[in-house]
């Protein structure tokens, strides 16, 4: 039978060095909230159960936690007394019962379900606490893991740590995975007497082995043990996510011509070749199909990009955005909630909301689809072969037929049929020698100004 696991994830801190009134662990990486992506590391690491200790007051955290998973549990911390204080704020949920207890911060996004995994897999050896460590460049301030061969005796703090200890370079990366059965005994056998008067997770280590338990210590990397206490660190940990994202894409057959500019999000789908030029941004819910090529300067969300699109430079794609295959969007072009077919083609200086476009048809330069009235929002639909004249405003609700034809410059207020022209535009007129006339008067004004 699979063992079974309970994820705990630590997430009442107020984080006052982030200066927000924003919980600290909803500030987001890559678009979604620091702890959305620890949920989602549990769930793909096969957690049975994932519970969140939460601070009073904490509704958006709350909100969250059932938006990412809707069996997932909250926990009020009422009283900030330490890690093992938070960790018994959800007895209820560690009483239920799991063979691997896994505890994490959430706000560490750069977690990996691999960690999570091999946490398990020490647990399921029978090992009653295994603690992840990272061994550090520079280990000043952080906790040591000392070790007797591959046993973890003791986690010492920097300060309290001897001048040998303070040699190890092994530190304390702040997750830890109990056993379930072991779990409570150990968590209640932690006291507070310390300077500060907290219950102190690390202590169970010590108890542990009290015990004569198996207590061992498991390295992961230290770029995904890193927290979030401050603003620089979350840009910090953004870069970090980003390379690893950037790369990842690559390996998979990606081109970036300058991958330190392209930022995505965390749910960011490019498929095999395409190719993307600098000083590109995806915001949340894209997918690009293989083949297409994204010129420089152009930001998206929301939207599906078809094979061998050619979109930008300067493009803005909106929600609900989908592009076909062999489609153009070209620059300084915004595209919103449109379906638009094989082939069409947006090359510049366009808005097109709320709109439906056939297969092959082109939209002159400067067009725009007028879908807003100050309170609805209406559709425009263009035919498959319809092509619609430079500086073109569409008045929705509008249809313009299939092979149809819209002049420059025209204000179309009602339906085109197929293959029909349509013209709305004042007559022209020419006047006969108005140019010199015009000329004279204005350099009479230019005179008479100069001259005061």
């Amino acid at each position: 039978m699979a063992r079974t696991c309970l994820s705990l994830i630590l997430a009442a801190g107020e984080g006052t060095r982030m200066r927000s009134k924003l919980p600290k662990v909803l500030h987001e990486v890559a678009n979604i909230p620091m702890l959305a992506h620890v949920m989602r590391v549990c769930s793909e690491a096969k957690s049975d159960k994932i519970a969140v200790v939460i601070g009073k007051g904490s509704e958006l955290v709350i909100d969250i936690v059932q938006k990412e998973n809707p069996n997932a549990s909250a926990h009020v911390q009422t009283e900030r007394l330490g890690t093992a204080h938070a960790v018994l704020a959800a007895r209820e949920a560690i009483e239920q019962g799991a063979d691997d207890i896994l505890v994490l911060f959430g706000d560490t996004p750069l977690l990996t379900p691999e960690t999570l995994t091999n946490m398990r897999n020490v647990l399921a050896e029978g090992v009653a606490v295994v603690v992840v460590g990272f061994y550090a460049k520079d280990p000043t301030g952080y906790g040591r893991l000392l070790e007797d061969g591959d046993k973890l005796i003791a986690i010492r703090e920097h300060a309290e740590a001897t001048e040998e200890e303070r040699t190890v370079d092994f530190c304390n990366g702040g997750i830890m995975g109990l056993s379930g059965e072991q779990a409570l005994a150990l968590l209640d056998a932690v006291d507070d007497n310390n300077a500060k008067g907290e219950y102190y997770l690390t202590d169970v280590v010590e108890i542990a082995n009290s015990k004569g338990l198996s207590v061992k210590a498991l390295e992961a990397p230290e770029a995904e043990l890193i927290g979030v206490n401050t603003r620089n660190g979350l840009a910090e940990v953004e870069l970090l996510w980003q390379n690893t994202a950037r790369q990842k894409l690559m390996t998979t057959g990606v081109t970036m011509q300058s991958p330190e500019t392209v930022f995505l999000s965390a749910d960011t789908i490019i498929e095999p070749d395409v190719v993307l030029e600098p000083n590109i941004v995806f915001g949340p819910n894209v997918h690009v199909k293989s083949g297409a090529k994204i010129k420089a300067f152009s930001h998206f969300e929301g939207a599906v990009i078809g094979e061998n699109a050619d979109i930008g430079p300067f493009a803005r794609l909106r929600p609900g955005t989908k592009l076909a295959s062999g489609t153009k969007v070209g620059n300084f072009v915004e595209v919103k909630n449109a379906k638009v077919h094989e082939g069409a083609k947006i090359n510049h200086l366009t808005y097109v909301g709320d709109a439906e476009i056939g297969s092959k048809a082109n939209i002159g330069a400067g067009t725009i689809t007028c879908n807003y009235d100050g309170m609805n929002k209406h559709k425009t639909t263009i035919g498959e072969g319809a092509f619609i004249g430079s500086n073109s405003a569409l008045v929705a609700p509008v249809t313009i037929g299939d092979g149809a034809y819209v002049a420059s410059g025209s204000v179309i207020t009602e339906d085109v049929p197929g293959n029909a022209l349509g013209i709305a535009r004042g007559k022209q007129a020419n006047k006969e020698g108005k140019g010199d006339e015009i000329r004279a008067r204005n350099a009479a004004l230019k005179a008479k100004r100069s001259a005061k």
